[in-house]
């Protein structure tokens, strides 16, 4: 029966084949969980979360946990600011750094303007030209080069 019907075999299947131990899983994911560079924390913590509600761990040990689970940027800033107290609070703090780190970061991202686009056609007139120029627009062979002796 079990082969001729899909419902008994996926049941039967699971039955031999499932995790044995959720907590024990949970606390093996937990401790392989890293959050990128480029990942936000708010983010990261649902899966830290949800992993950590099935551990049944207390505050202290989640704290430990989540500062394993940091980036080395935010654990740099981390080592600065006072030892927060309580989970809640550790939490907070790692959000307003990490919050704090990605307002400074848009800052110096750059928009995307193709090479070809009209806004970008000021290079083509002087290359025509054979106007080369540096940085701000002075010609290389200027006064305000510097010349490094």
């Amino acid at each position: 029966p079990v082969l001729s019907d899909w419902q008994a075999f996926a049941q039967n299947f699971l039955s031999k084949f499932r995790v044995f131990d959720t907590v024990v899983e949970a606390k093996e994911n937990l401790f392989n969980l890293q959050m990128c560079n480029n990942e936000q924390f708010t983010t990261s913590i649902v899966q830290f979360e949800k992993e950590a509600y099935e551990t049944g761990w207390n505050y202290n040990a989640l704290q430990f946990a989540l500062r394993h689970a940091l980036p080395q940027c935010i654990k740099d800033v981390l080592r600065l600011t006072p030892k927060q107290p309580s989970y809640n609070g550790y939490k907070a703090l790692v959000t307003q750094i990490n919050q704090r780190y990605w307002e400074d970061h848009s800052k110096y991202l750059v928009p995307h303007v193709p090479w070809n686009s009209s806004g970008n056609s000021n290079w083509q007139s002087r290359a025509a030209a054979g106007n080369q120029t540096t940085g701000a627009g002075t010609p290389p062979n200027s006064a305000t080069q510097l010349h490094l002796v």
